[in-house]
């Protein structure tokens, strides 16, 4: 799931066209993969997540084979709560929490409105 959403990700920016690769990714120990910190670090981007418990006593356990520990930005990682408050927000509509939806563009589609909608009531609420 999360490499497809890698391969959508579009960061504008003031001119020229967007750019497709993020400076920092955030999340939470359950994106800690081989697959997903070698696709990271082959694009040159900064993971700020941590690693599970389980992985550190693996990677321990090897020895000097194991590789050294990851590193972690704990005053980056502070900040991925925006992103968790975002979803929990957009989990409020029944049909996204559920998954109603048979096809991903139309769910895809419910998610961007989702988030038109909360943009438009931002800009309501600015005085």
């Amino acid at each position: 799931m999360f490499l497809p959403l890698m391969d959508q990700l579009r960061v504008g920016r003031d001119i020229g066209r967007p750019r497709t690769r993020p400076d920092a990714v955030r999340g939470d120990k359950a994106y800690s993969s081989r697959a997903i910190r070698g696709h990271l670090r082959s694009r040159g981007i900064k993971a700020v997540i941590p690693e599970p418990d389980d992985q550190k006593g693996h990677r321990k356990r090897r020895g000097s084979r194991g590789g050294r520990p990851v590193g972690l930005d704990k005053v980056d990682y502070k900040n991925r709560n925006v992103v968790e408050r975002q979803y929990c927000h957009l989990k409020q509509w029944r049909g996204l929490a559920t998954r109603y939806d048979k096809h991903a563009i139309v769910y895809r589609a419910a998610v961007i409105l989702n988030a038109v909608i909360a943009w438009t009531k931002q800009l309501s609420d600015m005085p």
